[in-house]
């Protein structure tokens, strides 16, 4: 893992265990137990440790993970904007399999930040987040696969059903997987599965610049 800078934003980068020209890229929200300055904090993430798929040395993906340094991902959305094209344009990046990952408030952050610029993804993994269910719309060619405990207390888990509900509803392609018997931490479960990493790979971009927003007929309902 290596430690990089874009302005004032820090970060990580984790590179597969095989380089090649062109790599399938995660970009990673963390929670707000990682946000702060002490960028050893997000490499202790447990989505880098051993139990996760990330740490397996066969897996094929970049991970560019930026650190929160404010008290939430909203409070620096466009500096994160700014991010995603970096790493869309880096050399290494395969701007076809480009995927936004992100755990509790990186759930909400990946959310909007995947509804502000579809354009750039290929699928979305929000883990016991939520968002504004009135803009999914945006999300119609961005495959989502949620993840959230049935016992979260933290953040609900109608928040993942509300998002995954109305965008199948209007004609998307989401799935939510709820876990029994689980609190707030619904993320060691999800980095330990290969079926989802699997899945991700299976993911190629297929928006285009111009993405159909929400009718004005479909947000009257919400104020």
């Amino acid at each position: 893992m290596e430690r990089r800078e874009f302005g004032k934003l820090q970060y990580v980068v984790k590179e597969p265990g095989k380089l090649a020209e062109k790599n399938p890229t995660i970009i990673f929200l963390h929670g707000a137990g990682s946000r702060g300055n002490d960028i050893g904090v997000l490499e202790q993430n447990p989505f880098f440790n051993d139990n996760s798929h990330i740490s397996n040395e066969n897996s094929p993906f970049m991970v560019f993970a930026p650190l929160c340094n404010r008290n939430s991902w909203f409070d620096m959305f466009e500096q994160l904007q700014d991010f995603v094209k970096i790493v869309a344009d880096h050399p290494a990046v395969d701007a076809n399999r480009l995927y936004l990952m992100g755990t509790s408030m990186g759930g909400y952050g990946s959310w909007q930040l995947a509804m502000t610029m579809p354009e750039y993804f290929a699928a979305l993994v929000p883990v016991c987040g939520g968002g504004m269910r009135w803009n999914v719309k945006r999300l119609i060619n961005v495959p989502v696969w949620a993840f959230h405990g049935k016992d979260d207390k933290t953040v609900p888990s109608e928040e993942s059903v509300f998002m995954v509900e109305k965008l199948n509803e209007v004609g998307g392609n989401a799935r939510l997987t709820l876990l029994d018997n689980t609190a707030h931490n619904s993320w060691d479960y999800a980095y330990a599965q290969r079926e989802l990493f699997d899945w991700m790979l299976r993911q190629r971009n297929t928006n285009t610049p111009e993405v159909q927003d929400n009718e004005y007929a479909d947000s009257k309902q919400f104020g």
